[in-house]
């Protein structure tokens, strides 16, 4: 079982919605755990699942991870995180974030036992743990979960200043993750130009590798781009509930379909047979 955390530099690109389009195609069990420091948004976007919620379609804010650190100060064991947990409609189980950055000033302590607690869900049966962590800054307490991470995937749409910020980011994590994690990195695609923008982003990032070792410089981590998540708004607000249609049948997607796949053959080895849950199974 795996964790992979999933960020982004300047603006944080889609990472939620990347993280829940992954989770609704996981082939195992799995949990979205939204660690986001600037407040997370999934109590505003996603429904619950009534069944497990008293009746309710709304995620409850003070039920996630708010109420995991308050018990985590006592010491925090990977059978606690259910507890606080909830389930959306199709259901995918989610660690609701905090909502607002005011929140996060007094919670810098938690990431790493949070880490480790994700890790210890695993083994035997376990659950892999996609965490969105949203923006990274420099020096990011975030970090400490992220060294716990199995890769450290970075999102980045195709545009001149977001490579710019992407590149900047692989060289900051590579100095302030060292000897850590894997480094990936997804497009956020137009479909229009969907392949060509994920192979320019690769040829950029190889370039700029190639350059900085040809100069003698301080060289980046080896950083693979695994692919590509499709620019889908219809998809993106079907996996909201916003409205009715075939989840299954969206660009976004079929697309993380492919990454998902990608991520579990980097991450993990697949049990034989295993293919993504198609989307209608959660959503």
């Amino acid at each position: 079982m795996a964790l992979i955390a999933l960020a982004a530099d300047k603006g944080a690109p889609g990472v939620t919605t990347a993280a829940v389009a992954l989770g609704a195609v996981w082939p195992r069990p799995v949990l979205v755990a939204e660690c986001d420091q600037a407040g997370g948004d999934l109590v505003y976007r996603l429904p619950a699942d009534p069944a497990t919620s008293d009746g309710s379609t709304m995620l409850n804010p003070s039920r996630g991870l708010l109420s995991l650190a308050a018990t985590a100060r006592r010491g925090l064991r990977p059978d606690q995180i259910a507890e606080h947990c909830q389930r959306l409609v199709g259901g995918l189980d989610v660690l609701v974030g905090i909502t607002s950055a005011e929140q996060a000033q007094g919670m810098t302590w938690l990431w790493a036992p949070l880490a480790r607690a994700f890790r210890g869900l695993g083994g035997a049966g376990g659950v892999d743990v996609l965490a969105d962590c949203g923006r990274l800054g420099a020096g990011s307490p975030l970090n400490e979960l992220l060294r716990e991470a199995d890769m450290v995937v970075l999102l980045t749409r195709a545009t001149l200043e977001q490579v710019a910020h992407l590149r900047e980011r692989v060289t900051a994590l590579t100095g302030e993750l060292r000897g850590g994690p894997p480094l990936g990195v997804v497009v956020l695609a137009d479909p229009r130009d969907f392949r060509a923008s994920i192979a320019e982003v690769d040829r950029v990032l190889t370039g700029t590798r190639q350059r900085l070792e040809a100069r003698g410089g301080v060289p980046t981590a080896p950083v693979s781009v695994l692919g590509g998540l499709a620019l889908d708004p219809k998809g993106a607000e079907l996996l909201s509930g916003q409205w009715g249609g075939r989840l299954d049948r969206t660009l976004l997607v079929r697309s993380a379909r492919e990454v998902a796949a990608t991520l579990l053959t980097r991450v993990d080895s697949v049990p034989a047979g295993a293919e993504p849950m198609p989307a209608e199974g959660r959503f």
